[in-house]
């Protein structure tokens, strides 16, 4: 079976992230940039699928400036057969990037679609929900463990009660959590490897996909800085203090 799996560029997680000083976005200039902690996760979950014998082939995809291709490689270094990047300069929002996606899923026609559950930049959530919808497929989010039984895919997800376990039939969406696996390192003889694997560039109109928002930011701002704390003698100054000057009780 044919495994898609969605990823994102975004500012690598060690990296400090800075404000422009026009407060119009995030500051990308001279910034590592790296894949989605959470795509890896799905990436990682879709190459052992296919060390299993259960996929055949697996495709990755990305929504992003040409330079995304770092990250595509990545992905074939780490065990992606072929990758297609649909290229835009436009900061596109989740809709637009799921319309994208589904066109590819029309494209393809992939039996298990994996994203991560979502993206440490926008930390939306929402482009697999999205893409379950235009698709029509049977979605398991926020996933911890995935098994593939015959026409069906039994996804294990966290939610706040503990752990529940629901049978999708195929073609589906499943989205990943931190706890379903831990990603492996690229070899250099797979990253070089990768080099020669196959990379497709498409663009939203080849596609069919407008990808006009209606949103629009208007400001970007840092969090404000916290106050240094302070020391109280008792519990009756820490009680005045909180009721007069934090104004919490």
């Amino acid at each position: 079976m044919k495994v898609l799996v969605a990823v994102k560029r975004v500012v690598d997680y060690n990296v400090k992230v800075r404000v422009k000083a026009d407060n119009s976005g995030v500051d990308l200039a001279n910034v590592k940039m790296s894949m989605n902690p959470f795509c890896e996760i799905a990436v990682e979950e879709a190459v052992r699928l296919k060390e299993k014998g259960v996929a055949s082939e697996i495709v990755v995809v990305t929504v992003g400036p040409a330079t995304a291709q770092e990250q595509l490689r990545t992905a074939l270094a780490l065990g992606a057969d072929r990758a297609v990047l649909v290229e835009s300069a436009e900061e596109l929002n989740s809709l637009a990037v799921a319309k994208l996606l589904k066109a590819v899923v029309d494209k393809e026609q992939p039996q298990l679609v994996i994203l991560g559950k979502q993206a440490i930049d926008s930390d939306n959530n929402q482009t697999g929900q999205m893409l379950a919808a235009l698709t029509g497929f049977g979605q398991g989010t926020f996933a911890s463990k995935v098994e593939i039984a015959g026409d069906k895919v039994n996804v294990t997800r966290e939610i706040d009660g503990g752990l529940q376990t629901v049978a999708l039939n195929l073609p589906a969406i499943v989205t990943t959590d931190l706890r379903l696996n831990e990603p492996r390192y690229a070899s250099l003889p797979n990253i070089m490897k990768a080099k020669k694997k196959p990379l497709e560039t498409v663009t939203p109109d080849a596609l069919g996909v407008s990808t006009a928002s209606t949103n629009k930011t208007l400001k970007v701002e840092a969090p404000a800085a916290r106050s240094a704390g302070i020391k109280v003698k008792s519990v009756a100054e820490l009680v005045e203090k909180l009721k007069n000057e934090a104004k919490v009780i």
